[in-house]
């Protein structure tokens, strides 16, 4: 009989680590997720993704639990359909902090997620979704972001980096926002002190579940305070430098099942 193994929590981000690159689920993935929870471990999807473009992810999963989604700013329950707990970013703050990083790297361009299980992602003039896949909604103008409650705001300038736009929007935020940088031309605008580990956090205790029996997966800095929290990081092969750096394993990439190599060799 096989030792039993370690982890009773997998959480694992969604784009560029679980996902393949046209945002689907492989067989082997699902399969080596269900051979986990069949071992009793949970498994609990911790993404930027706001509630609404978590869901048909969630049903291909057949996921009738928790995600954290939102960078954290979520805790969704997918069976019922509802928030279990979810924290709003002050639109007059995140203007304040837009204003701020433009007056050191000049005009950005910005997009929200609404708050809700129905919230939209509205998408200002100039601002080109990094997934041309997810549905958004284009406003006319930027003061038609702030229509209803947002959970965060993402931000993409038309030459600097991503590293460069967020290493310059943390030194000038401040306690204004959370500064995260999620995936290629998403940096991102959230409530100050949620991440993905508070997000995290909340559900596992929901779960009765601890951080010492947590493994956590990653491709972006965003997952970092993900990986603080949890007992085992493991990195992408496709991840950034800073994540890979702080890893406590790195496996293959998303394409090649970079997850599904690690839980099978786990729960075999």
């Amino acid at each position: 009989m096989a030792a039993p193994s370690p982890y009773s929590l997998i959480a694992t981000d969604l784009d560029g680590t679980l996902l393949r690159g046209d945002d689907t689920l492989s067989e082997r993935s699902l399969a080596a997720l269900g051979q986990a929870r069949r071992a009793g471990a949970q498994h609990l999807v911790v993404t930027g993704r706001p509630a609404p473009r978590v869901r048909p992810l969630l049903d291909d999963l057949g996921c009738t639990g928790l995600a954290v989604c939102g960078q954290g700013a979520q805790v969704y329950d997918a069976g019922a359909h509802r928030l279990l707990w979810s924290v709003t970013l002050d639109r007059e703050l995140a203007e304040t902090a837009l204003g701020k990083i433009e007056a050191e790297v000049g005009q950005v361009y910005a997009a929200v997620d609404q708050d809700g299980v129905d919230g939209l992602t509205l998408i200002e003039p100039g601002y080109l979704m990094p997934h041309p896949t997810l549905p958004a909604l284009r406003v006319a103008r930027r003061d038609d972001l702030w229509c209803a409650p947002i959970s965060k705001v993402l931000l993409r300038h038309h030459t600097l980096s991503d590293d460069e736009l967020a290493t310059t929007a943390r030194s000038v935020v401040g306690s204004l926002a959370t500064v995260t940088m999620s995936g290629p031309g998403t940096v991102e605008l959230q409530p100050c002190g949620v991440t993905k580990a508070s997000g995290l956090a909340l559900a596992a205790d929901r779960l009765g579940l601890s951080p010492g029996r947590a493994i956590a997966f990653g491709d972006m800095p965003n997952d970092i305070p993900m990986f603080e929290w949890a007992a085992h990081g493991v990195a992408m092969a496709n991840a950034h430098p800073e994540l890979r750096a702080m890893a406590d394993e790195i496996t293959t990439s998303n394409e090649d099942d970079g997850i599904a190599v690690v839980l099978e060799r786990l729960f075999d």
